[in-house]
Formats: C-alpha cells, sequence, structure tokens
C-alpha cells in the first residue's frame, strides 16, 4: 500500500476515536460487509448511508454515541466494500431492503434501531413499514423517510432504467476502471459531494477506492448511477408511512439536500404533515447534507437523547438471542 494511503488510513482511524471491527457476511452474490462498534450485548442499532456513500459516513458520528450501544453499520452492495450486485441486475429500493433484511437474519436480530442517512434513511422507512414489529425507533438524517414520485414519472423512470440497464450490460467489452492518483479520487469525490469537508472525504475513501497498479480505482458499482427502476406516488408513500409504528426522528439540515433535490409543490408539506400526524419528532438543524459527518457534535447529542427517551424493553430471551448475534 502505498506509504500516503497508509497515512490516510491512520488519520481515519484517529479521528474514530472508537475502535471498530470488520462485519461480514456471505450473500448469494459475494458478501456485505461493514463495521461494528459496541459490546455484543449493547443495544442494537442498525445504520444505513446513503446513495454513492458507504459505512463511513457514520465514523464521525458513532463514537459520540453511548459506548455502550452496538452499531451495526453497512456498506450497501454496489458500495464500499460489499460485492456488486450479479450482471444484469438492477439496483432498487425493495433490493436494498431485501439485503436489511438479510443482515439483521444473519445478527439474529429480533428487535433494533434504525438510522439512516439520506438514502439509508429512504430504505429505514420503507423497511420500517414493510417489518414494524422489528422496530423500535428510527432516526432519519436529512431525509424524510419516504421520496414520493409523480405517477406519470414512475413510468418515465421505469422506462428509462430498463434502458440504462441493458445498454450498459451490451457495452462489456468497452467497460474500464479509470485509475486515479488519490489527491484526484479525492476531487472527484468532492465535485459529487460539494457539502464534504477535507477529512470526510478521506473518511469516505477508506471504503469507496482500492489500490491498483498506478493509483487508485473507485470501488462502488457504476450501475448504482442508473435510473432506480421502482419508485412510489404519493399514496404508496403515505400508506407505507402510517405502518411506521416505532416513534421516528427526523434531523433535517437547513442547508442540505432538499434544497438543492426540490420535490413536486406540496408534497413537503403533505409528507410533513403526515410525520406530524403519526406525532413524529422533527427537528431542523445547521448545516448540510453531510453534517452528521462533517459536524457530528451538532446532532449526536440529539440523537442520544432521542433514543434513550425510547428505549427498547425486551424480553431476556430476545437478550440472549442478541449476546449470540453473530458476526
Amino acid at each position: 500500500m502505498l506509504p500516503a494511503f497508509t497515512s490516510l488510513r491512520h488519520l481515519a482511524t484517529n479521528r474514530m476515536r472508537r475502535a471498530a471491527s470488520e462485519f461480514r457476511m456471505t450473500v448469494p452474490w459475494g458478501e456485505i460487509r461493514g463495521q461494528v462498534w459496541g459490546p455484543s450485548n449493547g443495544r442494537p442499532v442498525l445504520c444505513l448511508h446513503g446513495w454513492a456513500d458507504n459505512c463511513g459516513t457514520f465514523n464521525s458520528l458513532i463514537p459520540l454515541l453511548p459506548k455502550d450501544w452496538r452499531f451495526v453499520a453497512i456498506d450497501f452492495p454496489g458500495h464500499g466494500l460489499s460485492s456488486h450486485r450479479p450482471d444484469g441486475c438492477f439496483y432498487n429500493f425493495p433490493l436494498y431492503a431485501a439485503d436489511v433484511r438479510r443482515v439483521v437474519e444473519a445478527l439474529q436480530w429480533k428487535r433494533f434501531s434504525i438510522m439512516g442517512h439520506s438514502m439509508g434513511g429512504n430504505v429505514a422507512g420503507t423497511f420500517s413499514a414493510l417489518y414494524p414489529e422489528m422496530i423500535d425507533a428510527v432516526v432519519l438524517l436529512d431525509t424524510y423517510g419516504f421520496l414520493p414520485t409523480q405517477v406519470t414519472d414512475i413510468f418515465k423512470n421505469l422506462r428509462k432504467g430498463i434502458t440504462d440497464q441493458i445498454q450498459y450490460d451490451n457495452k462489456t467489452e468497452e467497460r474500464k476502471e479509470r485509475v486515479y492518483t488519490y489527491e484526484k479520487a479525492k476531487e472527484r469525490l468532492k465535485a459529487a459531494n460539494p457539502s464534504l469537508s477535507d477529512q470526510s472525504a478521506d473518511i469516505l475513501l477508506e471504503r469507496a477506492i482500492r489500490e491498483v497498479e498506478g493509483g487508485f480505482v473507485f470501488t462502488r458499482d457504476f450501475r448504482i448511477n442508473l435510473k432506480n427502476t421502482v419508485s412510489y406516488n404519493m399514496e404508496q408513500c403515505l400508506h407505507m408511512m402510517s405502518q411506521v409504528k416505532a416513534p421516528v426522528m427526523i434531523l433535517l439540515a437547513k442547508d442540505g439536500l432538499f434544497k438543492t433535490f426540490a420535490l413536486p409543490d406540496g408534497y413537503v408539506d403533505l409528507i410533513l404533515k403526515s410525520w406530524a400526524n403519526q406525532k413524529a419528532t422533527i427537528v431542523n438543524v445547521e448545516g448540510d447534507h453531510h453534517i452528521h459527518l462533517n459536524k457530528p457534535e451538532s446532532m449526536a447529542s440529539i440523537i442520544t437523547d432521542f433514543l434513550q427517551s425510547h428505549s427498547p424493553v425486551k424480553p431476556q430471551s430476545e437478550s440472549n438471542n442478541n449476546q449470540s448475534s453473530k458476526l
């Protein structure tokens, strides 16, 4: 490994301040990777990163949360160090929710808290609606948990997603990984994510690139950039929202995602009204889309207070299951 990259790994490890062990589990197409903090019998919290990021997005935040909790942060398939999906397969939200189900099955978690940033928050919302009996609390970081799409756009997106996938599959011989110097890779990452600080970019690059002859290549699967083939309209999103039974907290950054990613007129008000009807806690914080990574101290106590106020009461048999979780 190049000396410069080794030192950057050391920098990121120092910033974490708490040792994290590597999570690995086998899936039919390879493995899902991630990181684990805290004792095996601690309160289980599953952490889900945003689109094109990786589980390193929680490296700054988790060290500021209770040390006696058990945090597992995964790299979604096609991201970070997790395997890419098989050739010909799509990336979409239902499949990510299925990935979460595989992970908690391997962990033997029967009930747990879930925290997601951006896309990961939308997966957390979907999973919490599908499996409400498994979730005791939900924390959404700069996301509403559901991303409604106008009906006319649903079918346009489906057509484009299918076309994009087939075109990609037909260009096998033309695909070539681009090799970057570390600094050029960092520039590209920051260009795609202007909210990232230098240190935050270094943390994400821990799992976002791998070393090859002549430099570094990105680990993520290019197919995550293709148009998502599965989306939901407002009626479907509101129905799924109603299925979430756990307490929910939504942390919205004032200069975050939805300042640059606009939803159709009226959508935000309707979503927030629906969450308010379910007594969700909605908190606005100063910062940008990656505030949890750039300045985690601004929200760590908010998250801790919320989760502590909704501490799960688990039967003894369930506690025993958590203590024997497989990693």
